[in-house]
């Protein structure tokens, strides 16, 4: 029974891995023959060629390392972590201080907004 499972679960796995590939394949297809042909007069291309530009992109840009789960999620944790560790020895005023200037120096509107917004007194009708 044990070895039927994982037989089972390994077919399926190669199954839906099959599936999951031929779409990319299909799916990159039909995206390029619709818009590079249109927008840069470049030629459309076959399956195979398809495959290759995917196999490619992925040796490029992706790598076969193997993904690692959460990567980024940790990478932001710890320069979270080191950003505290850095504040954290600024007195109130210095927070204050190094706030405005990234708040002056980075073009976040909506940060900027939310400010005004926060900082804006509420006016009641009488």
């Amino acid at each position: 029974m044990d070895r039927k499972f994982w037989l089972l679960s390994g077919l399926r796995f190669f199954l839906f891995a099959a599936l999951f590939i031929t779409a990319a394949i299909f799916i990159t297809q039909y995206l390029w023959n619709w818009l590079v042909p249109e927008l840069f007069h470049g030629p459309s291309i076959t399956l195979g060629q398809t495959f290759g530009l995917l196999l490619l992109t992925r040796l490029l840009f992706g790598g076969f390392r193997g993904g690692q789960p959460g990567k980024w999620a940790q990478r932001r944790k710890a320069w979270q972590q080191r950003m505290a560790r850095r504040l954290e020895h600024l007195s109130p005023e210095e927070r204050e201080k190094f706030r405005q200037q990234m708040l002056q120096r980075c073009s976040m509107s909506r940060m900027r907004q939310r400010e005004a917004a926060a900082e804006a007194p509420i006016q009641r009708p009488a």
